[in-house]
C-alpha cells in the first residue's frame, strides 16, 4: 500500500513539474516574462544597425583627422601624449562618451636618433673630404615638414656606429641577393644599398652581417612606389606620388612586443632580459634614405650590370660596384661613410581603452582596436583608423548615454601606442590580461589604415568571419559608384569558392603585419582587418606612397586619398556593422564550413607540391587528409544543427554552448611549441612562412628547407610539422562536436 502512495506521490509530483516547464515556455513573452528571459533570446536589430549607420558622418570623420594629425605624434613624445588626453576626452564625455575609459601604462624600450646630432651619410676621399652628403631631413613643401618635432629620418633599433667602405648594391637585400653578389664580389668591409621591399627590414641588415658587410643604406625605389616617375613636378604636392627627398622611416625589429620583455607586458617593475639577448634587429649601423641620394650613389657604381629583375626607376643603369665607384666618376676610389647616433632608452607609453558593457554576456568582449603612435603626422598611417574608430564611437555612446542601445555582449576598444616600433602595443595588452581575454574574447576588429585610397574595401580574416564581412558589406554603398561595398568589392578582387561560386577575395592573416598579430596568432582570437584600397590596375605601388614619411598629412590624405572622406565613412559603416553583429547576434556570426573550406584549399596546395617529395622520404600525408576531412564533416554537422534549430527559442545554455564552440575554435589551432623559432607564432594554420607556396607554414617550410639541404635531421622536421598540423586540425574538429 506504501509502494502504492508513495508511486501516485512521485507521478504527481512529476506531472506538476511538467506543468510549471510547460507553463513557462507557454508565456506569451510579451506578458510577464522575467527581462532576463527576453534578454537572453534578443537576437541584432537590424533597425538599430541602420541607426547605425545613417549617423556615421563624413564631416565629423573630417574634424577627427585634422584633429589627430596637427603635430607629429611619434611613440612618447608630446604629440602622442596629446592624442591620449584627446581620446581619453572623447570616451569620457558625458553625452557621446563610452561606460568607462582609462590608459594603461608601459615601460617600454625604443629607439630614436639623437636629435641635436643627426645621422649621417656622405662619400669621402682617401683624404676624408666629404665629396658628397646625403639629406638629413626631408624637402619642406608645407609647413607640416617645417615642424621642429618632425623626426629625422632613422632606421629604429639600428646600432650607433661609424663605418666606412666601398659601396655595393644588393637589390632587396634577400639572402639569395647577397649570395649572388658573394660569389664574384668580396662583401667583407663593404656598404650595401637595398631598396625596401622582398625582405623584411631588419632581415636587409641581418642577412648584409652574415657576408661581412658593415653598414646598410636602405631606400624606395619609384618603380615599386611612383610606377617609375621621379620628377619634383610629378610628385607631392602635385599628385600622391613620393618627392625624390621623402624616406620611408621604420621598425627594423622582428619580433613584435617590447624586446626586453618578451612574453610578458612591460609594467615598471618586469624582468628584462640583457639588452645584448635582443635578437631580430640590425647588428650593423643602418639607415634609410630617399631615392634622390640613392640614385647619386648607385649610379656612380663600377661593376658589372645588376640582374634584369635588380634594375629599377633611377636614370642610370644599376650595376653590382666593383665593390665601389666607377674610374669616371667623381667620387673614385672613395668610401661611403655611414656615421648613426641612435640611442635606445626606457620610455613611458599607454594604451587608451575604453568599454560598453554588455548587458546579457558582460563577461564576453569584441574588441576593436588600432594604433594611434606615428612616424611624423600619419593622416593614414595610423589615424584614418583612429578617426574611424572615433567616428564609431561617438554614434555608439550617443546610442547608450540616450537609453536607446545597449550590446549583449560588451564591446572593448583599444588605442594602442609604440606600434610602429615593431612593438605593437596590442601585444602588452594582450601579454597583461593573457588569461582574462584567451578564454572570452569573441573577436577582433583591426581598422588600422583604414584608407589606403578610395577603390575598394580589402579585408583579410580568419575563414569564420568570412561571412559576417560578406553580410555587413552588403548594407553598406560603396562611394562613388550605384554598387554597394560588396559587389564593388566582387568587382577588384574575387575568387571561386566551391560553396558559393564568385566572391570577394578575403585575405588570411599570415604574419605580424598589424596589431591583429597578438590577438591572431598569440592568443588565437578569431581577427579581421579591413580598409579601404587602391585600384592595383592603375598603379604598381607597393602601398600608397608617403608611407611613413613627413608627407603623410591631413593635407595628403583630403587632397588625394579621400577628398570626400566617403572612403572613410565606408570604412566606419562595414567595420562598425560587423562589430553590431559580433556584439548583438543570439548565435554568433562565425561560419565553420567556410574555415574548411580553406583548410581544403591548403591541403590542396600541400598535396600538389609536397606529397611526392614526402613520400619519396617514407612519409605519407594520408592522416592530414583524414584531418581535413574529419573536421569539413564535423563544422557541416554543426552548422546543420544551427540551421535546423530554433535557437531563440532554445535555453540559453544551449545558444552559449554553441558561441563558445565558435568562439574558442581558432584557439584549437594553437601550439605554444610548434614554432619554438618564431616569437609570438603560435597558430599552427596562419603563422608567419618564408615559403611562397600558401599553405600550412611549418609544413611548407619544413619541407623547402629539407630539399634545400638534402639532411635527413630536416626531413625528420618536416614529418614533425606535418604530425604537428595534422593533428591541429583533428584536435580543432573534436571541438565543434556536440559531446566527447
Amino acid at each position: 500500500m506504501m509502494k502504492v502512495v508513495l508511486l501516485c506521490v512521485l507521478a504527481a509530483t512529476l506531472a506538476f513539474t511538467i506543468g510549471i516547464l510547460l507553463g513557462h515556455f507557454a508565456i506569451d513573452k510579451g506578458s510577464s516574462v522575467p527581462d532576463w528571459v527576453r534578454d537572453a533570446s534578443r537576437d541584432v536589430d537590424e533597425k538599430i544597425i541602420k541607426t547605425f549607420l545613417d549617423q556615421l558622418d563624413t564631416n565629423q570623420l573630417r574634424e577627427n583627422l585634422r584633429e589627430l594629425t596637427k603635430v607629429p605624434h611619434m611613440a612618447t613624445t608630446a604629440g602622442d601624449e596629446g592624442t591620449v588626453q584627446f581620446l581619453l576626452k572623447r570616451w569620457q564625455d558625458p553625452n557621446t562618451g563610452l561606460d568607462n575609459a582609462w590608459r594603461e601604462d608601459y615601460k617600454v624600450y625604443l629607439s630614436f636618433p639623437n636629435k641635436s646630432n643627426p645621422n649621417k651619410v656622405s662619400v669621402v676621399n682617401p683624404e676624408n673630404a666629404v665629396l658628397f652628403a646625403a639629406r638629413e631631413r626631408e624637402k619642406p613643401y608645407k609647413p607640416e615638414q617645417e615642424d621642429p618635432d618632425v623626426v629625422q629620418p632613422f632606421a629604429a633599433y639600428s646600432p650607433a656606429g661609424n663605418v666606412k667602405g666601398k659601396l655595393v648594391y644588393a637589390n632587396q637585400g634577400k639572402m639569395s641577393d647577397y649570395e649572388l653578389l658573394n660569389k664574384t664580389l668580396d662583401l667583407r668591409g663593404t656598404i650595401a644599398i637595398t631598396r625596401y621591399g622582398g625582405a623584411g627590414r631588419s632581415a636587409k641588415a641581418i642577412n648584409a652581417a652574415k657576408f661581412g658587410i658593415v653598414g646598410l643604406l636602405v631606400y624606395t625605389d619609384p618603380y615599386e612606389m611612383n610606377d617609375g616617375l621621379v620628377s619634383e613636378s610629378d610628385t607631392y604636392p602635385h599628385s600622391w606620388y613620393l618627392p625624390p627627398t621623402g624616406v620611408e622611416r621604420g621598425s627594423y625589429s622582428i619580433d613584435f612586443g617590447d624586446l626586453l620583455t618578451p612574453y610578458l607586458a612591460a609594467k615598471d617593475d618586469t624582468y628584462r632580459i640583457p639588452k645584448e639577448d635582443i635578437t631580430g634587429i640590425p647588428p650593423i649601423p643602418t639607415q634609410p634614405i630617399g631615392f634622390e641620394d640613392a640614385e647619386r650613389l648607385i649610379c656612380e657604381l663600377d661593376g658589372d650590370n645588376a640582374p634584369d629583375d635588380w634594375q629599377g626607376s633611377l636614370n642610370c643603369t644599376y650595376k653590382l660596384g666593383g665593390p665601389g665607384f666607377k674610374a669616371s666618376s667623381s667620387f673614385n676610389n672613395s668610401n661611403v661613410h655611414l656615421d648613426t647616433f641612435n640611442t635606445e632608452s626606457l620610455v613611458n607609453s599607454a594604451n587608451v581603452m575604453g568599454v560598453i558593457r554588455g548587458s546579457v554576456e558582460p563577461d564576453r568582449y569584441v574588441i576593436y582596436g588600432n594604433h594611434r603612435d606615428s612616424w611624423v603626422h600619419g593622416a593614414i598611417d595610423p589615424s584614418s583608423g583612429t578617426a574611424v574608430m572615433l567616428e564609431i564611437t561617438r554614434v555608439l555612446g550617443k546610442m547608450v548615454k540616450e537609453g536607446k542601445w545597449r550590446p549583449r555582449r560588451s564591446i572593448i576598444f583599444g588605442s594602442w601606442g609604440a606600434e610602429e616600433f615593431g612593438l605593437i602595443g596590442s601585444a602588452e595588452y594582450t601579454e597583461e590580461y593573457f588569461s582574462k581575454l584567451s578564454e572570452r574574447t569573441v573577436a577582433y576588429i583591426n581598422v588600422d589604415i583604414s584608407v589606403f585610397a578610395n577603390a575598394t574595401l580589402r579585408a583579410s580574416a580568419s575563414p569564420a568571419a568570412h561571412g559576417v564581412l560578406f553580410t555587413a558589406s552588403k548594407q553598406v554603398d560603396a562611394p562613388g559608384t550605384t554598387l554597394s561595398v560588396y559587389d564593388n568589392w566582387l568587382k577588384y578582387s574575387n575568387r571561386t569558392s566551391p560553396n558559393y561560386g564568385i566572391i570577394p577575395n578575403v585575405g588570411f592573416l599570415t604574419g605580424a603585419g598589424s596589431d591583429y598579430a597578438a590577438f591572431m596568432h598569440y592568443l588565437g582570437i578569431t581577427s579581421m582587418d579591413i580598409s579601404y584600397y587602391y585600384d592595383r590596375t592603375k598603379t604598381k605601388a607597393r602601398i600608397y606612397p608617403a608611407y611613413h614619411t613627413a608627407y603623410d598629412t591631413f593635407d595628403y590624405a583630403s587632397t588625394y586619398i579621400d577628398p570626400g572622406f566617403t572612403s572613410h565613412q565606408a570604412v566606419a559603416r562595414t567595420a562598425g556593422n560587423v562589430l553590431l553583429r559580433l556584439a548583438d547576434s543570439l548565435l554568433l556570426p562565425f561560419n565553420c564550413t567556410d574555415y574548411a573550406e580553406s583548410l581544403q584549399r591548403y591541403l590542396s596546395e600541400a598535396v600538389t607540391t609536397f606529397e611526392s617529395k614526402l613520400a619519396a622520404k617514407g612519409i605519407s600525408m594520408e592522416s592530414l587528409k583524414k584531418a581535413v576531412k574529419l573536421f569539413s564533416d564535423t563544422a557541416n554537422k554543426l552548422d546543420s544543427l544551427i540551421r535546423d534549430s530554433d535557437l531563440a527559442n532554445e535555453t540559453p545554455l544551449m545558444v552559449r554552448q554553441i558561441n563558445d564552440q565558435l568562439m574558442l575554435l581558432d584557439r584549437a589551432f594553437l601550439d605554444p611549441l610548434a614554432f619554438p623559432e618564431q616569437y609570438g607564432f603560435r597558430h599552427v594554420i596562419w603563422a608567419s612562412r618564408s615559403s611562397s607556396v600558401p599553405t600550412f607554414p611549418g609544413l611548407a617550410d619544413a619541407v623547402e628547407k629539407a630539399e634545400g639541404t638534402g639532411l635527413k635531421e630536416d626531413w625528420d622536421q618536416a614529418h614533425k610539422h606535418l604530425s604537428i598540423v595534422t593533428q591541429a586540425i583533428a584536435g580543432a574538429a573534436h571541438t565543434l562536436d556536440n559531446v566527447i
